[in-house]
């Protein structure tokens, strides 16, 4: 193979690895910031969970539920 032949397969695969590294990153952030998220969504959760146990003790200090 001649030298221009073997520059530009070697500067095409730099390009192609240039692009993989920012791939790469982009999805680390990517989870990173799914991890933020899931950590939002437990909390509310939890948030939800508590403010549903307070309901209920209201509800039978008013007697308000229904009989089971």
């Amino acid at each position: 193979m001649n030298d221009n032949v073997e520059s530009l397969i070697i500067e095409r695969l730099r390009r192609i690895e240039d692009k993989l590294d920012t791939e790469i990153e982009r999805g680390m952030e990517t989870r990173e910031r799914l991890g933020h998220l899931e950590k939002g969504i437990a909390s509310i959760s939890r948030r939800v969970d508590r403010i549903d146990s307070r309901l209920d003790r209201i509800e039978r200090r008013l007697e308000l539920q229904e009989a089971k």
